[in-house]
């Protein structure tokens, strides 16, 4: 079986790329890039520090690497996690969860080309409500761990990724999957994790038309 690793940020797309690639490939680790701030230019910010008690929960090796905001930074972090997870955990390809960003996928795309890696991206122009079902229909807990839009409401923070709140991304015309940055999330269970991550305690930052949460504390079980 071909050995992959997965980008992973946590988010719903990430989990739900690793959910399907899981039946065809054998995932040999994670690979998370961690930004500095939400100014990241690529890769996903908020709660990147649950991602070890996510790779915990599914009882996955994780490469963790830091990086700074610009994307230059980024897609150098990128290059140095995948030699790693290439060198030490043996993979062959590399799964994302790109859904329809050129932007991203393009970037994958080279550094995987660099490393004689095969890219397999599972989301690719699926359609975005479809990829929300797919995930939610299959057992998925998501929470929303930042927001970016215009009108700002404050309340859908930290909370499900339930139909009221797509229905309130739909009603002001944003992208109901997120991926041009209106908002990211974290998921707390999934069908491949052993025990489902609980949030404890978590900070609202709030700006004029953005806020995200910082968790203070998350647990297994």
């Amino acid at each position: 079986m071909v050995r992959v690793g997965v980008l992973y940020s946590g988010g719903k797309d990430s989990n739900l790329a690793l959910y399907k690639a899981s039946s065809h490939f054998k995932i040999s680790c994670l690979i998370n890039i961690q930004p500095k701030s939400s100014e990241s230019e690529i890769f996903h910010y908020p709660t990147a520090n649950i991602v070890n008690l996510q790779a915990e929960a599914l009882e996955i090796p994780l490469v963790k690497v830091r990086t700074g905001d610009r994307e230059e930074e980024q897609i150098k972090a990128l290059y140095n996690a995948l030699k790693i997870a290439k060198e030490y955990h043996g993979i062959e390809g590399v799964v994302t969860g790109a859904v329809r960003s050129v932007y991203q996928a393009t970037r994958f795309q080279r550094v995987c080309d660099k490393l004689d890696l095969w890219c397999f991206n599972p989301l690719w122009l699926m359609d975005e409500e479809k990829v929300i079902e797919d995930a939610l229909s299959s057992g998925f807990k998501v929470i929303t761990t930042r927001l970016a839009v215009y009108p700002f409401n404050a309340k859908y923070l930290g909370e499900s990724l339930d139909e009221e709140f797509r229905e309130y991304l739909r009603k002001i015309r944003a992208n109901v999957v997120g991926e041009g940055g209106e908002y990211e999330t974290l998921v707390t269970y999934m069908p491949l994790f052993k025990k489902e991550i609980r949030v404890v305690d978590y900070e609202k930052i709030l700006g004029k038309n953005e806020g995200e949460i910082i968790v203070r504390r998350a647990v297994l079980g």
